[in-house]
């Protein structure tokens, strides 16, 4: 049999484990998941005869080398600064691996040992980055093929809750990691490209910059730009594009009252707050709020932002019981951000019942003919409960198809790489389809940047 060791079963491995599993059997598989939790990866498994839970620690040698040794491919859902000791060892054993994480610099240096092994190191296939990139460059070289030139590109990518679990007012809940979420945005200002001008928005302005967003079926959204649109630039072949913007959507409604929290500084992760385990909400809200006697901390908090009695965003802070006063942080030496993270995740951790979604929007400006066109395309996953959700289904089925495709010689350029090749994004994005993770394209008037939203 083929053996796939499969490192890490956290929650976004339940939909790249079961399509394994499925096609296990056609494809002659044994799969070994490897975690430190051993419980988690047996839930996962039940009692299918072609897979094996394993105790797993990526930082003992011993252990990590001997399952490396032993697999034909290695598939690593670790957080993304885990990936390189493994990938060191499938250098030593002549081993593909696969991850859904970002290229590192300690990636990338890997390329030609890769190369001179011949070996597949795939990354960022998972759907942001993943399915971002496969679906955008399917269209980018279509239109290419059709004598088109590409003149703007922007994408733009949410995890969201579903509408059916949608019950609060900022309409939104975590769906990946709440860190992630809460330091969104930080480290240097967003740049992207617009109209042949490069374009910088700093932190503390970024949520008020938005684009909005109609998707068929599911109404409106925004998206904020993301850190660094111009990365991918040179990797998609949109050297001479005027205009290129890659951005995270929310509902609408959801930036202006975030802008709150960075207007505040409670968002920041650099410095801890004194005696922090024994504060309650309330403390940690007035502790960036002016000093007075006589006002309440409700009234100085609106008087510091602008914020009207009647006005909806109140009402979204109220929800998030920010001033309650026997509430407890119950955290030692916190960061501000840390603290604000565990406030949100008392009301926005998701429910048993509560199903999660992503929505991708990709918009394509090209020239042909003397005439400029635009399509617009878009992708709605919905979840089906709190194991095999939409963020699993989307960042798991891809990998899980590449590692076979990997397996079975359909992807065959060697070195550490992401998606973008045909070889690699049509027999995937094909597969796809057949699971509900699909694009809907329409060609719509080419309408270049938005100056009142950007």
């Amino acid at each position: 049999m083929r053996k796939i060791l499969l490192i890490g079963a956290g929650k976004s491995s339940s939909h790249l484990i079961k399509h394994l599993l499925d096609t296990s059997q056609s494809e002659n598989l044994h799969i070994t998941i490897g975690d430190l939790n051993v419980d988690s990866a047996k839930r996962l498994i039940g009692d299918h005869p072609n897979a094996t839970a394993i105790h797993l620690d990526v930082f003992n040698s011993n252990s990590r080398s001997n399952a490396i040794k032993n697999a034909d491919i290695v598939v690593s859902m670790l957080p993304a600064r885990f990936h390189i000791e493994a990938a060191k060892d499938c250098i030593v054993y002549k081993k593909h691996m696969v991850t859904a994480s970002y290229v590192s610099k300690e990636m990338q240096e890997l390329d030609e040992d890769a190369k001179a092994n011949k070996l597949i190191f795939m990354n960022e296939i998972g759907v942001d980055p993943g399915i971002d990139h496969m679906s955008a460059m399917q269209v980018i070289d279509r239109i290419r093929d059709d004598g088109g030139k590409m003149i703007l590109f922007e994408s733009f990518t949410g995890g969201l809750v579903a509408p059916e679990s949608d019950d609060n007012l900022w309409h939104y809940k975590f769906t990946w990691n709440p860190r992630n979420v809460v330091v969104a945005g930080q480290g240097g200002a967003a740049k992207f490209l617009q109209e042949n001008q490069f374009k910088y928005i700093p932190y503390h302005r970024l949520f008020r910059r938005t684009e909005y967003l109609d998707v068929e079926g599911y109404g409106r959204f925004e998206a904020y730009a993301n850190r660094d649109s111009l990365k991918y630039q040179h990797v998609y072949g949109l050297d001479h594009v005027k205009t290129l913007y890659r951005g995270t959507m929310r509902r609408v409604g959801f930036s202006r009252a975030w802008n709150v929290f960075v207007q505040l500084g409670m968002t920041d992760d650099s410095y801890t707050i004194e005696d922090s385990a024994n504060m309650s909400y309330r403390d940690f809200v007035n502790a960036f709020l002016p000093y007075s006697p006589t006002d309440s901390v409700e009234l100085k908090f609106r008087h510091a932002l602008k914020i009207d009695q009647d006005d909806i965003i109140w009402d979204k802070f109220l929800e998030l019981d920010l001033f309650s006063a026997e509430k407890r942080v119950e955290l030692v030496n916190a960061t501000p951000a840390q603290i604000l993270q565990k406030i949100l995740m008392d009301s926005w951790t998701l429910s048993e019942a509560d199903k999660d979604m992503i929505v991708m929007y990709h918009k394509f400006g090209y020239e042909k003919d003397g005439k400029k066109h635009q399509i617009d395309a878009t992708m709605v996953v919905v979840g089906e409960d709190q194991t095999y959700t939409a963020m699993s289904k989307t960042v798991g089925l891809p990998v899980a198809m590449a590692t076979l495709d990997i397996l079975n010689g359909k992807i065959t350029s060697p070195g550490v790489q992401i998606p973008i090749s045909k070889e690699v994004y049509f027999p995937i994005l094909e597969q796809l389809k057949h699971h509900g993770v699909a694009f809907k394209e329409k060609q719509v008037p080419y309408l270049g940047y938005n100056p009142l939203n950007l």
